[in-house]
């Protein structure tokens, strides 16, 4: 089947009429968040979008690696729920991040909710080439003011796992997990995954 080959005369316009329609960045409400009918990852901070990019075959796999391994930990122990992105996290107020995985206890189901989760008692993020400091920095200091217990970094580029834990208002270091060592949870006593396999899923 040929497909056409020739261009529109006129380049076209975007719909600047239904853009219009949308508050401007700094002006939107939660409530005008919520109400996106989109699939697409976007966060949202004090009135701003924040439109994430969408994520590479390899980092999809390497996320269903671990969530494979926690979601088997956490439900053969009735421990919780774990869910992956996009699951809006509110984090306070005018703040709301969609991590990677997150994990919420059973002793905190009343946090759980259909249109976003009230914190998280730990959460994972895959580092993105285009802007790691994201992950590394910025949502490492917010996920401690929200007061989330342990924090994974996942990063493909060093190939590491750094797990965080929460020490009062900072994380502290539990560990850089790196080839040949397994990735160990503080929150959860005995999850455990090996380091090497997860990134190897990613190379399929």
């Amino acid at each position: 089947m040929a497909h056409p080959t020739t261009q529109p005369e006129e380049t076209l316009e975007p719909t600047w009429e239904i853009a219009q329609l949308f508050p401007a960045q700094g002006h939107w409400s939660e409530e005008e968040y919520f109400s996106l009918g989109t699939n697409r990852l976007i966060e949202f901070s004090h009135g701003l979008l924040e439109v994430l990019p969408t994520p590479t075959q390899s980092h999809q796999l390497l996320l269903a690696a671990l969530f494979e391994s926690l979601c088997s930990y956490v439900r053969d122990r009735d421990l919780g729920m774990v869910l992956f992105a996009p699951m809006r996290v509110q984090l306070w107020p005018g703040k709301f991040r969609q991590p990677d995985l997150v994990y919420m206890a059973a002793a905190h189901a009343d946090r759980l909710g259909e249109k976003f989760w009230r914190g998280a008692d730990l959460v994972i993020e895959v580092v993105r080439p285009d802007d790691p400091e994201r992950d590394k920095v910025t949502k490492r200091r917010e996920y401690a003011q929200a007061g989330i217990p342990e924090y994974w970094i996942v990063d493909p580029a060093a190939a590491s796992i750094t797990v965080l834990t929460l020490h009062g208002q900072e994380y502290a270091l539990h560990g850089e997990f790196v080839a040949d060592e397994e990735a160990s949870s503080v929150l959860l006593e005995g999850f455990k995954v090996d380091v090497e396999h997860v990134f190897s899923e990613a190379r399929k």
